[in-house]
């Protein structure tokens, strides 16, 4: 099974962010899914990701990522140096939500909210569940 990150759809940073894993990830590895969708909301229910959750979230083989960890992980698995980053993974936990933390409550306010999805191209298509 292919990993899938959900994300908040309504958000420009974390739309700007999907399209920066796809265009990192040629090989096509990283599946999407928005928190607010149908999909979306089966997966919360399946993986038990409490309802508060509104950052990025990364299903990996069978196991739920939140955050910095998601986001380290998703680095991780694109091509490039981006997966470099995944060094951070050993600053302590609490610092890097931290950090994360300051962005996701900043988000609207610096990149603005969505009022319509972005509508992908078909190959693109395939990889939004």
């Amino acid at each position: 099974m292919h990993p899938v990150v959900l994300f908040d759809g309504e958000c420009n940073f974390c739309d700007s962010s999907v399209q920066f894993i796809i265009k990192h990830d040629p090989k096509g590895r990283f599946y999407f899914s928005s928190l607010q969708g149908d999909t979306g909301e089966k997966m919360r229910e399946k993986y038990q990701i409490p309802s508060s959750i509104d950052s990025i979230v990364l299903i990996e083989d069978d196991k739920v990522y939140y955050k910095s960890t998601a986001a380290l992980r998703i680095c991780k698995g694109l091509s490039g140096f981006w997966k470099i980053f995944y060094f951070f993974v050993v600053v302590p936990l609490p610092i890097r939500n931290a950090v994360y933390d300051i962005i996701a409550k900043n988000r609207y306010k610096w990149f603005g909210k969505k009022e319509s999805c972005m509508l992908p191209s078909p190959n693109i298509r395939k990889r939004f569940i």
